[in-house]
């Protein structure tokens, strides 16, 4: 489970992104380098990085099912992820 704060730091992230996408297009459609440079770091899509949407496990993130390989497996394994099932051969 990561800390809180970090969750709170991915989340506030993400909202600057949002808030910021139209100005920023705008700007590079304008090639206005200049007025990007002016915006906040963290307007940039490119600082978000993914995470597990239940306990923000930053690593091993499966972008299908938006989980953590650990969640991911806990959760087929209880059959909570329709469609997936434990492979036998």
């Amino acid at each position: 489970m990561a800390k809180e704060s970090a969750k709170a730091r991915a989340r506030k992230r993400i909202a600057t992104v949002a808030r910021y996408a139209e100005k920023r297009k705008a700007l590079k459609a304008a090639g206005d380098y200049e007025g990007l440079d002016k915006l906040p770091r963290d307007a940039s899509p490119v600082r978000l990085h993914n995470r597990d949407m239940i306990d923000g496990r930053p690593r091993g993130y499966m972008r299908k099912f938006g989980i953590s390989r650990v969640r991911f497996r806990e959760m087929a394994l209880a059959g909570k992820i329709p469609g997936v099932t434990k492979s036998s051969w």
